[in-house]
C-alpha cells in the first residue's frame, strides 16, 4: 500500500489525495456511496429548476443531481485531464472563476473534506450563489464508524485522507455566511469495508432511511438557502418647502387646523 507523505514544508499534498479518492469511487463500496448520494440529491432537487447549476468537487467523472432541470450544468475539478467534456472548469475550490450571484444551485461534493481551507470554500460558494439560491454540502461524518475507521487508519488512501469535519461546524459556518438551513441529515449506515459481492440496492435504501433519522451515517448532506435581506430605508426628513398647500382641506397638521378655524371665523 502506498502511504501519503507530507511535503517539505509539512503541508498535505491534497492533489495526491484527490486522485486516490477518485480511484476509490471505482471500488464496490465507493460506487455504492456515490449511488446513495445521487439518490439523496435527486430526491432533494427533483422539482428544482434554474439557469445554472455548479458542482464543486474533486473529479468531473462524479456528476451529481443529474435529474435537476437546469439550462447549464458546470463541474469544477482541481486537476486537468485529457479529453475532458464541455462544461468542466479546472480551478481550486477556494478560488472559483465565476462572477458573483451567477449560480442558482451549488453542490459541494466532499470539497471541504479535501481542501486546505474549507471555510474559504464555503465563502467562495456563497459569493457565486445568487440570492435565494440553494446550496448542498456533502461531507464525511466523523461521528460514525467511518470516522472511527479514519481515526484508526495508518494510511490515507481514498476517503481516509479527508478531514471529516463536524456537521455542526459546517452548519455554523453556513449561518455566518447568511444561509438558512433547510435540512441536515446523515446517510449510508454501511460498514466501511469492501465486499467482493457488492451491495444490494434494497439494503442500501433501508440503510439510507435509517441513517436519515440517526446521526451515524457515513456522510451528511446539508441543504441551505442563501438569504438576502433588503436594507431598511431611512425615513426622508420633512421639509416645509416640499409641503404642498391644499386650501380647504382639513388635516391633522396644525397649519390645516388654523386655516380651517380662520375660515370659520370669517363666515
Amino acid at each position: 500500500m502506498q502511504r501519503f507523505r507530507l511535503g517539505a514544508s509539512g503541508a498535505v499534498d491534497y492533489s495526491q489525495r484527490h486522485e486516490s479518492f477518485e480511484r476509490w469511487f471505482q471500488t464496490p463500496l465507493g460506487r455504492s456511496l456515490l449511488a446513495s448520494q445521487r439518490r439523496v440529491l435527486d430526491h432533494a432537487f427533483e422539482d428544482l429548476a434554474g439557469a445554472r447549476q455548479l458542482q464543486v468537487g474533486l473529479s468531473h467523472r462524479l456528476p451529481l443531481a443529474s435529474g435537476a432541470d437546469f439550462v447549464q450544468k458546470i463541474i469544477t475539478t482541481p486537476g486537468w485531464h485529457p479529453q475532458m467534456p464541455d462544461g468542466v472548469a479546472v480551478c481550486d475550490a477556494d478560488e472559483l472563476p465565476f462572477p458573483g450571484d451567477s449560480m442558482d444551485l451549488v453542490i459541494l461534493h466532499h470539497t471541504a473534506d479535501f481542501s486546505p481551507d474549507p471555510h474559504e470554500v464555503l465563502r467562495e460558494s456563497a459569493r457565486v450563489l445568487r440570492g435565494e439560491g440553494r446550496i448542498a454540502l456533502i461531507g464525511f461524518n466523523p461521528l460514525s464508524l467511518w470516522g472511527v475507521r479514519r481515526f484508526l487508519s495508518r494510511h490515507h488512501q481514498g476517503p481516509w485522507g479527508g478531514r471529516f469535519l463536524m456537521r455542526s461546524r459546517m452548519e455554523d459556518w453556513l449561518r455566518l455566511l447568511g444561509f438558512e438551513l433547510e435540512s441536515s441529515c446523515t446517510h449510508f449506515c454501511t460498514l466501511p469495508v469492501q465486499r467482493k459481492e457488492g451491495y444490494s440496492t434494497r439494503n442500501h435504501r433501508t440503510l439510507n432511511e435509517n441513517g436519515h433519522f440517526l446521526p451515524v451515517g457515513a456522510y451528511y448532506c446539508i441543504l441551505a438557502r442563501k438569504r438576502v435581506y433588503a436594507p431598511i430605508r431611512r425615513r426622508a426628513p420633512w421639509r416645509k418647502s416640499k409641503v404642498i398647500s391644499m386650501p380647504g382641506t382639513v388635516g391633522a397638521s396644525r397649519g390645516c387646523s388654523s386655516q380651517s378655524a380662520g375660515a370659520t371665523e370669517n363666515q
